[in-house]
């Protein structure tokens, strides 16, 4: 027998850890096995049409493509980021075409869902197939079955295939404007603090604002500041403008933020150092530094091999003013003037700041809205003295009279640079 010999609970325990060992060994092995490309076709020829929308729908209508991205982190494959229903999407198949020689290959894929849908019956999903060994395919089609026709699936350009040298230091990541956005004078106050802290590319995933709002952003994209995604998401889905199910039973929470903020990640990992996750609203700022290159370069000679920087959220309620910037020209553009309002809420006793991030996209693998879910390397909260995210808002304590809040005009030291890099865009775009 296999188990035989003296009966003692030491020599059975043994047993079954060798015994569950082998069959996980063997178990995973067999998975790896059904993973692997397999050749159905040779000597055909790339067939299905490319498509650049960012958001394509299967014929399941469960299933719903982003974009394809090439990963070799871990081994060599093709990570699809998409949005599936989490239960009834079982099984999808990568196909490869390998040019020029037409060889086609099918990969099972993995599909992993990711764990911050907040009850949502559709999440972000990353779809990962395993890539042919003696090819680089540049396009994947996405289908239900490992055999069928695939002439009419539409193809998907897999991106960063090559490397590149980064072309930017900071790329902030904006998802979702929707709603008919239209706080103007705030969008562009953000827009060129990001740009005096040292953000060179801002990408906003657009569902639909205001046609003055359109006029800006035509402005920083002619610029080269802005880069557009369009994210026509309820054109798909029930979406809703909540973050948990509780609040409102739709298909998917915040317009699927948190896909797009997966896909600006890996849209930027090979082309930008740092990506700051952030709302417009919202803007990371340094106490002890002049702007984000000089406080990351200390963060990360403090933290070496962190790649996750996270940052509290804190307060300044709109509905707090202090009148020393009351720029007239200003009085006329929608929206909020953020250099009045300097006064934050304080901490609550048992209540949790939320985060947001400045990470090193190539150690991110999953990201979530306020920390990352998978990551190669370390997370950081990063202390309030060195920084803080100014976000101004309708406040969370309305109640709180005046002087119960804290003054704190870190912000006016950008004042000047600020209100002349403002008036400026106003005077092109609004005014």
């Amino acid at each position: 027998m296999l188990c035989g010999g003296k009966k003692s609970y030491f020599a059975a325990a043994v047993c079954i850890i060798t015994l569950t060992s082998v069959v996980t060994i063997s178990y995973l092995r067999l998975q790896r096995l059904s993973h692997l490309p397999k050749i159905i076709q040779e000597g055909s020829r790339c067939r299905g049409k490319i498509t650049n929308s960012t958001i394509t729908a299967l014929k399941d209508t469960r299933t719903f493509i982003i974009s394809p991205y090439f990963d070799d982190r871990e081994s060599k494959v093709t990570r699809v980021i998409g949005i599936v229903h989490h239960e009834d999407v079982k099984q999808l198949y990568c196909w490869f075409c390998c040019q020029p020689d037409g060889k086609i290959y099918i990969s099972k894929a993995n599909i992993d869902v990711h764990s911050d849908r907040f009850g949502f019956p559709y999440g972000a999903t990353d779809i990962v197939c395993l890539e042919p060994e003696n090819c680089d395919p540049t396009h994947v089609s996405i289908h239900q079955s490992p055999s069928g026709n695939t002439d009419q699936l539409p193809r998907f350009e897999i991106k960063n295939r090559k490397a590149e040298t980064f072309s930017v230091d900071f790329t902030v990541c904006i998802s979702a404007m929707f709603g008919n956005y239209n706080n103007v004078l705030q969008f562009i106050q953000s827009m060129e603090m990001y740009k005096i802290l040292g953000a060179q590319k801002v990408v906003i995933y657009k569902n639909n604002c205001s046609h003055l709002m359109e006029k800006v952003l035509k402005f920083y994209m002619e610029e080269g500041t802005v880069e557009i995604i369009p994210w026509p998401i309820n054109s798909h889905l029930k979406v809703s403008s909540k973050w948990h199910f509780s609040m409102d039973a739709k298909d998917i929470g915040y317009y699927g933020q948190i896909t797009a903020l997966n896909d600006c990640i890996y849209r930027n990992m090979q082309r930008s150092k740092f990506v700051v996750l952030n709302d417009a609203d919202e803007i990371i700022l340094p106490l002890k530094h002049p702007d984000w290159k000089t406080m990351m370069s200390s963060l990360q000679e403090q933290n070496p091999g962190t790649g996750v920087f996270l940052f509290e959220n804190h307060i300044f309620p709109e509905t707090v003013s202090t009148h020393v910037f009351n720029i007239s020209s200003w009085n006329t553009v929608p929206g909020v003037n953020i250099l009045q309002h300097v006064h934050r809420e304080p901490d609550r006793k048992e209540v949790f700041n939320p985060r947001k991030m400045i990470i090193d996209p190539r150690k991110v693998i999953q990201t979530s809205v306020h920390s990352v879910l998978r990551a190669y390397g370390n997370s950081v909260n990063v202390p309030m003295d060195v920084a803080l995210i100014y976000h101004c808002r309708v406040p969370l304590q309305g109640n709180l009279p005046r002087e119960s809040l804290i003054r704190d005009t870190t912000l006016w030291r950008y004042n000047s640079s600020l209100i002349m890099n403002v008036n400026k865009v106003l005077y092109q775009t609004v005014l």
